[in-house]
């Protein structure tokens, strides 16, 4: 497989020295937030029910399918996000995003159970998280009728994109995956907390999302608001995030973990966050007011992209390159609008679209083979029925053999000497 899609693209992702930084790469977090601790004691019970030949990488992608799926069920119920969902829907979009919490949660704990952590989990955990923001942000648009105020919308989603986007950055300075006081688990039990008040007010036929509060801002707005700030506050307090990039490089003379500029990774995101505006209000065909969904979705994959293979070049201590296949969508679409609009946008934004999927499809892919070719691991399987109490009764002498992930070459290995 890996052979055929080498012939396919005609040269790998990643080099032969990246491959060998990533085999040596160590994972590295800090934790500061205020519910991670209580959580984690029902994430701790909770992975003693899962089986033991569950791949942790399976689960990851489990959670991610949930997600997704309830995501594009609300949207396919709000296609301009101006509608008042079905209950039913946001109440299941706040499920299936609970569900992918947990199994995001527990897909390292499942690791460590089974005996199979790998650099590859967690940039697969990462990669999945990636997607998941864009498809979360999506929804919480539908479920607080944002789309009403179309540039609060386009701010939201290019909001939420950038923040997971900074987080990576810093890891990418530091070497350290930090999270702060207010991150990822709170973010998520707040947007869950929106899907249920949206299902209430949904259910019981109250229009609450776009009333007027006050005569100044509307609910939806208010939550947009309540989000920027939390972000700014992360981002831009002392010991925050730009703190750290500014200031925390863990390589020479305070640079990258790559010994590259800290202030590098901005320009990918630029190249994202500034036609994402530009292309949306110079267009005299309203390509974002007509297609917001689409529209957001589009950037939201191509931040995806970028945040993806700015994990592989911390992972891998390499150079983050500027170009990207991904940015040829947002360049067509400029292009097109500078030279007078010769094609429809909407049929361009479709394209766009479509490209965007593949490239990001190809892209993770790919690399997800390449490291598992590189570890001789497989991506979705555990290669071996590893009981707990084996495990744990191996002599002391013997612990090389049961530390790190068991290759499909150890496999064939015990098999033989079995036979």
């Amino acid at each position: 497989l890996l052979e055929t899609e080498m012939l396919l693209y005609r040269e790998r992702v990643l080099s032969a020295q990246q491959l060998k930084k990533l085999g040596e790469h160590k994972y590295s977090s800090s934790c500061q937030s205020l519910l991670d601790p209580a959580m984690q004691k029902f994430w701790n019970w909770f992975v003693k029910l899962v089986p033991l030949w569950l791949a942790p990488n399976l689960i990851t992608m489990l959670g991610l399918m949930i997600n997704i799926v309830t995501s594009l069920l609300l949207v396919m119920y709000c296609p301009t996000a101006t509608e008042i969902p079905p209950w039913w829907a946001t109440l299941a979009c706040a499920l299936g995003l609970f569900i992918y919490q947990t199994l995001d949660a527990i897909d390292g704990k499942q690791a460590r159970r089974t005996n199979t952590s790998t650099p590859l989990g967690e940039l697969f955990d990462h990669g999945c998280d990636s997607m998941s923001t864009v498809f979360v942000s999506v929804a919480s648009c539908c479920a607080v009728q944002l789309g009403t105020y179309p540039g609060w919308m386009l701010f939201q989603c290019i909001c939420a994109s950038t923040l997971f986007y900074c987080a990576h950055w810093q890891t990418y300075v530091s070497g350290t995956l930090q999270f702060g006081t207010i991150d990822v688990t709170e973010g998520q039990i707040v947007v869950m907390i929106v899907m249920l008040i949206s299902s209430l007010t949904s259910f019981l036929g109250i229009n609450f999302w776009t009333s007027q509060l006050l005569l100044v801002l509307s609910p939806c707005q208010l939550l947009t608001v309540f989000g920027a700030v939390c972000g700014l506050v992360s981002l831009a307090t002392p010991g925050g995030t730009l703190d750290k990039i500014l200031t925390g490089g863990a390589g020479k003379a305070g640079s990258t973990v790559a010994d590259t500029s800290v202030l590098s990774p901005s320009f990918p995101l630029l190249l994202v966050i500034v036609p994402a505006w530009v292309i949306a209000y110079k267009s005299d065909q309203a390509i974002y007011h007509s297609q917001p969904i689409l529209y957001v979705l589009m950037f939201g994959l191509i931040a995806a992209k970028i945040t993806n293979r700015l994990v592989v070049a911390h992972m891998c201590k390499s150079e983050i390159h500027h170009r990207d296949p991904a940015l040829l969508a947002p360049l067509a679409l400029f292009l097109n609008q500078y030279f007078n609009t010769f094609l429809p946008e909407a049929w361009l934004l479709k394209a766009a679209m479509a490209w965007v999927v593949f490239d990001l499809l190809r892209y993770c892919s790919l690399v997800c083979l390449e490291i598992c070719d590189y570890l001789k691991v497989e991506l979705f399987r555990i290669p071996y029925p590893p009981p707990v109490a084996q495990a744990t009764s191996v002599p002391n002498h013997n612990k090389s053999s049961v530390q790190g992930p068991v290759t499909r070459q150890q496999r064939k290995k015990v098999s033989g000497s079995r036979n």
